[in-house]
């Protein structure tokens, strides 16, 4: 398809989404676009309906409606208004003709040039700047008039003819200084750097999501009381460090957001379900009046209830709607909602593939919308409040951020920037897909990066998490006696698996200032990982014979010998999280992202292939010593697997929790129910016995043997809202 071409006095480039007349470019939806293309590409001819949706929408089933709406945009775009068909002509039950006169770019270039600009916001300037006119001015349709002279004219003026001959010279000079300067300002791209970070919350709780409010006085954050086991939402006047809570006693979700006029605050909260059918927890937007709540504490107003689908990331628009991602089957999307009508309709939503993260700006009035397509790869993508795509860009991730990480960028201050963070770095997204590092004046993880609304400093969450490897004796004698502290430092240690026919004790630990896996006899400590910066491990699991461990890093797996050596696996997705390790059958039990959905699979390492084992979302699985595969759905339920379908396990019903895990030893399941009580259950015998009480500071089961279990036991955990100040 072309790229660029003219229609009268209108320039169409199909690459920006653009139609561009006396330097006003206009963007227009990529399949408009399309149906337009087609029809220049047989213009004077009838193009039928059903060639047209065959050329457009490929392997799409839609009606001529949508068609007919397309056609309407393009002759809004184009001046006209569908009666006179001066461009566009409908042919009754036939279809529609293209009546101008096209001119390809390749065979007519432009007076003025068109500078390739990867960045679609300065695309817009840029066409409106350089694109003065057509070549072809004066244009009427069917009644062309050229403005170059005829080869049988005559030119009484040598001066005139010298002034042709040097102007094509100079033009090709000043392009060349443009492209020059554009490509060295391309590389020459503005950088945040900062000053200094200063603390903006200090107390033993966990402070979260935070954000400014639209004038910059104040900042409106979570905080989760530990001790309590309650989550409110607070706000701090920055100048003054007063503190207000905002609400009472809440079990909220995620990000909020403020309207444009600073007076109402949206937020999710996440409940169970009274009568849960496709999911346990229920989702709830939720408005609070701010300057009241500022006051007194009050209870929020209750606006959309989602039972059935999850939603989150709340973004308060210019118009006064809300956006929202919301997860319906395996797929996101970005809705609209419409506060005053209490009606929601799809922004953008991918058919294969999937959303990840979203961000909204408020002075430029675009989303950021980030995506992993089909290829397997990332974009970036700049839409339009309406959905309209403005531009599309792999993210080119730097070597320091491996293939597979998810990034989550906000907007920032630098024209046509995003920024964001993967822990200790951070970054900058610029709007065609380039990544470039920001120094940073710290060494500890950040997260959610946002910006003041005057661009001069940034709000950043940071903290530390503190957790410990125990064991607890499952002899009846020692039922009742606290876990023992196996392993333990000022950071977290995790994931504590034993070796088979050995002593050694392979987990997670942070105490190097990275995520590794630490051994320890019981005696001594030693780091068997090197993983780089930023890694983050989701699950290990040791071979059979006991020398040598699975690791899932940064979504990748990676066979780890007891002497240091790595060997990844090479899928071509991610992993997002390691269960179980059949070393003897070379496979492993994981979920997977394919496509941008989340699957439970089955992983075959040997060739680098998969078999999707239900179409549940599952929150944990193993298979026992005989090979009965047994697993935890979204809906908490156990099932196990059978000859012919899989079964839900009746005897566990209200014991599974999405929290705790379960392990298992000798085809027996070891669990712990949301009331954190300890049982078993036989899957030989079909027997449940309740074993014992478990601490509240629990945070999952990791493994058992013949004689204990293994649990993380959670220490502390804090999290503070911090500020960056630019310099």
């Amino acid at each position: 398809m072309a790229e660029q071409y003219w229609i009268g006095d209108f320039f169409i480039d199909v690459s920006r989404n653009q139609i561009t007349k006396s330097m006003q470019p206009q963007v227009i939806a990529p399949k408009a676009l399309a149906v337009l293309t087609y029809l220049a590409e047989n213009q004077g001819q009838v193009v039928s309906h059903d060639a047209l949706l065959s050329a457009v929408w490929q392997d799409t089933i839609v009606s001529t409606n949508t068609l007919q709406r397309s056609i309407a945009q393009l002759r809004k775009a184009l001046g006209d208004d569908g009666k006179g068909q001066a461009y566009i002509k409908t042919h009754a039950k036939q279809g529609y003709s293209l009546e101008c006169e096209v001119k390809w770019h390749k065979d007519a270039q432009p007076t003025t040039w068109q500078v390739s600009n990867p960045s679609p916001i300065q695309d817009n300037h840029t066409d409106a700047a350089l694109v003065s006119k057509s070549p072809i001015t004066d244009v009427k349709c069917m009644h062309t008039v050229h403005d170059e002279p005829s080869e049988h004219s005559h030119d009484p003026h040598p001066l005139s003819r010298l002034k042709r001959i040097s102007l094509p010279l100079m033009l090709c000079i000043i392009m060349l200084m443009t492209i020059g300067y554009f490509s060295y300002t391309a590389q020459q791209r503005p950088t945040l750097s900062f000053s200094e970070l200063r603390a903006l919350t200090a107390t033993d709780n966990k402070e979260s999501a935070g954000i400014y409010s639209p004038d910059g006085q104040y900042i409106v954050f979570h905080r989760y009381s530990q001790a309590y086991c309650v989550n409110n939402i607070w706000a701090k006047n920055i100048e003054t460090q007063q503190e207000f809570r905002l609400t009472k006693n809440l079990d909220t979700f995620g990000s909020h957001s403020f309207s444009h006029d600073g007076k109402t605050l949206a937020f999710i909260q996440k409940i169970d379900c009274s009568k849960p059918i496709t999911q346990k927890k229920c989702y709830k937007l939720m408005s609070l009046d701010f300057h009241e709540a500022i006051k007194s504490a009050q209870s929020p107003r209750q606006m959309m209830e989602c039972n059935n689908s999850e939603i989150r990331t709340p973004r308060w628009l210019n118009n006064n709607a809300i956006a929202l991602l919301q997860k319906t089957s395996d797929r996101w999307k970005l809705i609209n909602y419409s506060v005053s009508d209490n009606t929601t309709e799809v922004i953008y939503e991918l058919t294969s593939g999937n959303i990840i993260y979203y961000d909204y700006s408020v002075a430029d009035n675009l989303f950021a919308v980030t995506t992993v397509h089909e290829d397997g790869h990332y974009y970036i993508k700049i839409l339009a409040t309406d959905g309209h795509l403005i531009s599309s860009h792999r993210i080119k991730k730097p070597p320091g951020i491996k293939s597979f990480r998810f990034i989550t960028p906000n907007f920032s201050p630098l024209k046509e920037q995003l920024v964001f963070s993967t822990g200790k770095q951070l970054f900058t997204l610029s709007y065609d897909g380039e990544v470039r590092q920001v120094s940073l004046p710290l060494d500890e993880p950040m997260g959610t990066p946002i910006f003041h609304p005057n661009g001069e400093r940034m709000l950043v969450i940071k903290g530390y998490y503190d957790s410990d490897i125990a064991t607890k004796s499952l002899s009846p004698i020692a039922q009742e006696n606290d876990p023992s502290i196996i392993e333990r430092s000022n950071v977290g240690e995790a994931n504590a698996v034993q070796q088979p026919h050995g002593e050694l004790i392979a987990y997670r630990s942070e105490r190097s200032g990275e995520d590794q896996i630490w051994l320890t006899d019981g005696n001594h400590s030693r780091q068997l990982s090197q993983f780089p910066m930023d890694t983050y491990i989701y699950g290990i699991d040791w071979s059979a014979d006991g020398q040598s461990l699975l690791v899932n890093a940064n979504n990748t797996l990676v066979k780890v010998e007891l002497n240091s050596e790595h060997h990844p696996y090479v899928f071509p997705f991610q992993v997002r999280q390691l269960f179980q390790w059949d070393s003897d059958a070379h496979k492993a039990l994981a979920l997977v992202r394919v496509k941008g959905i989340i699957e439970f699979a089955e992983l075959n390492l040997t060739d680098s292939t998969m078999r999707i084992l239900t179409d549940k979302p599952v929150y944990w699985a193993v298979k026992s010593d005989n090979g009965t595969l047994v697993y935890l759905d979204h809906m908490e339920r156990f099932w196990r697997s059978g000859p012919i379908e899989d079964t839900i396990i009746d005897a566990l019903n209200n014991q599974g929790s999405d929290t705790y895990r379960f392990v298992i030893q000798n085809n027996t399941l070891y669990g712990v129910n949301d009331d954190l009580q300890l049982w078993s259950y036989s899957l030989a015998e079909n027997q449940f016995k309740h074993i014992g009480e478990l601490p509240k500071t629990l945070d999952y089961l990791t493994d058992i043997n013949q004689t204990q279990l293994f649990m993380t036991l959670r220490i502390s955990a804090k999290k503070e809202v911090a500020e960056l100040l630019l310099k």
